[in-house]
């Protein structure tokens, strides 16, 4: 792909909803695959109360769409205003308290754990059944839409093509306090090809700092798993 080709793809433009300012794509198909789309907002007809605590709306009383969920409440269960970046906002939207947990444990993804996963960490990389591994640079690309491998090779796989994502440990029991990150296991899409094509990453060792590294971009990529996955059940 061209950088000019590439730029267009990634151009955003500013756009105002009910909701508040958004920067989105200029295309909707080259989004982040971790992006959410607005709900609808319930019919203000069809929410004389508010949707938590009851509460009837009046002329004191008044009404509140949570940005996040699009059900009604009044300004006490909905006075949060929290960023929403997997909905593109500019500035914090107003949310409701259940909505707003939720907002608060992504803002750490895209503060921390986003970072990590875009500057990448070294692995060693075996594709499908083979039993040639590769030293390779693993990393997110700039748009969050590819997981990008260079080596020797160099690969590109498309986020929203991965189908299965497991963090492999080592230590008993397994997934407990004691076990440690040591990989991972993908399975993906390719078009044109039948069938999913595996993917396994196995943590490098040649150093503390890198084996550190490397701990850290697998528990990034686990959290964005869990939100590519929340994505797609929306």
């Amino acid at each position: 792909m061209s950088s000019e080709v590439a730029a267009r793809h990634d151009a955003k433009k500013l756009v105002r909803s009910p909701s508040g300012l958004r920067m989105v794509p200029e295309h909707r198909a080259f989004g982040s695959p971790f992006g959410l789309e607005e709900p609808q907002w319930v019919p203000d007809k069809e929410c004389p109360r508010c949707m938590q605590c009851d509460a009837k709306f009046d002329f004191l009383t008044r009404k509140h769409h949570c940005r996040r969920c699009g059900k009604c409440f009044c300004d006490k269960c909905c006075r949060q205003k929290v960023p929403l970046r997997r909905m593109c906002f500019v500035d914090p939207v107003r949310q409701c308290a259940a909505c707003a947990l939720v907002s608060h444990r992504e803002a750490e993804f895209y503060d921390k754990q986003l970072k990590v996963l875009l500057d990448g960490a070294t692995f060693l990389v075996t594709f499908g059944n083979s039993e040639r591994s590769e030293a390779m640079v693993c990393r997110l690309s700039s748009n969050q839409r590819y997981l990008l491998l260079d080596g020797d090779s160099r690969h590109e796989i498309e986020i929203s093509h991965i189908a299965t994502v497991q963090i492999l440990t080592e230590g008993f029991p397994p997934g407990g306090s004691n076990a440690r990150a040591t990989g991972m296991s993908l399975q993906y899409t390719t078009p044109g090809a039948e069938g999913m094509t595996q993917l396994k990453l196995t943590a490098w060792e040649d150093a503390n700092a890198s084996k550190r590294q490397s701990t850290a971009w697998l528990a990034a990529m686990h959290k964005a798993a869990k939100l590519l996955y929340e994505s797609r059940d929306q």
